[in-house]
């Protein structure tokens, strides 16, 4: 008489998974993420142009440039 094990494992309980459910959002609200990065990404390009035109028109690029090299390269 011959008896044959099975090898695959026992299948897990249906009341826990491994990974949670997504709940799906609602219509109105897909892309909102990205519109709001979006948004961070305008406002931060905004604001660098803002910053490097002042910078520029003040001389603070080359003073700044003028006191790094100043003190890597002493002399």
């Amino acid at each position: 008489m011959s008896t044959t094990r099975s090898t695959t494992p026992p299948a897990a309980p249906t009341a826990w998974r491994a990974t949670p459910r997504r709940v799906p959002r609602p219509a109105r609200e897909t892309g909102q993420t990205t519109a709001e990065y979006a948004l961070v990404i305008l406002g931060s390009a905004a604001i660098a142009t803002l910053l490097l035109t002042w910078a520029s028109k003040s001389g603070g690029i080359t003073q700044l440039f003028d006191m790094v090299v100043g003190r890597l390269l002493p002399g």
